[in-house]
């Protein structure tokens, strides 16, 4: 399967077409029953097992009979699935609104994702099929609907990234239908998903981190600490992209790199698809707007035009910021870095270069329900931020910070800094 990353090149395959869910519930309970969600994690993403905590604020919001919006934060491509296991709980079937291009993966994956309630959304411009359809399963109260706040994953299970405003759009607008067909109200409930190593990832991680430095022609180290050696090869893939983009190796820390090649990448792109940014634009802002221009474009050429060849190259670039963007800083820091940290990482680099990643090592999740935020029937103001996604980021946060404290502290936390490292593979 294709990795987050890759998701662009999937939606210039065919022009977007609006994929419905499915409705009834004898095929959802089928899969329920017979545990197919379980094998399907267990093989394809390493979950193992799991444990639901303060499931009551889900069923009390059931009792109630509000329109309930489940808003977990998106560390995992196993984030979809790994909510079934709160749905059977409860006992009841939810939809989600998925990206584009997982529909896209082959008639078997379409076939299923829709099966379990899945329907597309078309990120790249704005998608009013998909958007009425979110408020009137809210407005009804058909079934708990997800939505990822986030709007999509990139491995890094301990920092929550910015969120869409589209979610406060399709919860308050839900808000306003039911208050005015019958009177009801809508929720939303935060939700946050925390991966745990179930064990000791000393070998696997050496293994994989091995099998990276051949790659690159290097000897293997496996007498170095792991961190140091993750850090090594996360150095190494990006000073090819330094070479292949940029001409050259470029100085500085890890983090800086990553954000002048950023930078270097947007800036060329806005300049062949003829895009001035605002001054108030940040990266996201910027990429968000890019992806959304070169997608109009592509489809806009005949099917045999050469510029379409450029665009696709161009796409290439699109999907290495994102990438990029996936390293928090400090990530990996001696002070806070854990085994689940590693993992994401490695797995990370992996999935991006390599288009897989090894999920052999086992792992357990923990699903955390938080407080349900009620949505008033109100806009949101025009100014400032918006309380209800406030809420979310807080709660979130809070929750997100706590889970992490559960997962293993590195022994080999002693090791060069970024920059005293660049220094040293130079010497």
């Amino acid at each position: 399967c294709r990795s987050e990353t890759k998701a662009m090149s999937v939606v210039l395959d065919r022009p977007y077409q609006f994929m419905s869910p499915h409705r009834g519930n004898f095929i959802p309970s089928c899969i329920q029953t017979f545990r197919i969600v379980d094998r399907y994690l267990r093989r394809k993403e390493g979950v193992v097992s799991h444990e639901c905590r303060d499931l009551d604020h889900f069923r009390q919001s059931l009792r109630r009979g509000d329109g309930i919006l489940l808003a977990p934060n998106h560390c995992r491509y196993a984030d979809p699935l790994v909510l079934g296991w709160p749905a059977r709980d409860v006992k009841r079937h939810v939809y989600a609104m998925a990206s584009w291009h997982l529909f896209n993966r082959g008639r078997f994956d379409t076939f299923a994702i829709r099966k379990m309630g899945a329907f597309s959304i078309n990120r790249e411009g704005v998608d009013r099929q998909s958007l009425e359809l979110a408020i009137e399963i809210l407005a009804n109260a058909e079934r708990p609907l997800i939505l990822f706040a986030e709007g999509s994953t990139n491995r890094t299970n301990d920092v929550l990234k910015p969120l869409m405003d589209g979610v406060s759009f399709i919860a308050r607008s839900a808000a306003r239908r039911r208050d005015k067909d019958c009177g009801g109200r809508v929720v939303m409930l935060p939700i946050a998903l925390k991966y745990l190593c179930k064990s000791d990832i000393t070998a696997w991680a050496h293994a994989q981190l091995s099998a990276m430095e051949s790659h690159f022609g290097w000897r293997s180290k496996p007498d170095e600490l792991i961190v140091r050696r993750t850090e090594m090869v996360a150095e190494g893939f990006l000073a090819l992209k330094e070479i292949e983009y940029m001409g050259a190796t470029q100085s500085g820390t890890l983090p800086e790199r990553r954000s002048a090649l950023i930078e270097h990448l947007l800036n060329h792109m806005q300049n062949r698809l003829e895009i001035t940014p605002s001054s108030s634009d940040d990266v996201r802002s910027r990429l968000r707007l890019v992806r959304s221009e070169l997608v109009s474009k592509y489809f806009a050429l005949a099917d045999d035009a050469p510029e379409r060849t450029e665009l696709r190259q161009q796409v290439d670039a699109v999907e290495l910021i994102v990438h990029l963007l996936s390293y928090p800083e400090h990530y990996l820091d001696q002070d806070q870095v854990t085994d689940t940290r590693v993992v994401e990482t490695i797995q990370r680099i992996q999935e991006f270069h390599f288009g897989k990643a090894d999920v052999s090592i086992p792992l357990h999740v923990v699903i955390q329900f938080g407080e349900a935020i009620p949505i008033p029937a109100e806009r949101s103001p025009r100014d400032g931020a918006d309380p209800i996604m406030a809420a979310l980021r807080d709660q979130l946060s809070s929750m997100i910070e706590q889970l992490a404290l559960e997962a293993r502290r590195m022994p080999d936390v002693q090791r060069l800094t970024s920059k005293s490292f660049t220094t040293s593979l130079r010497t």
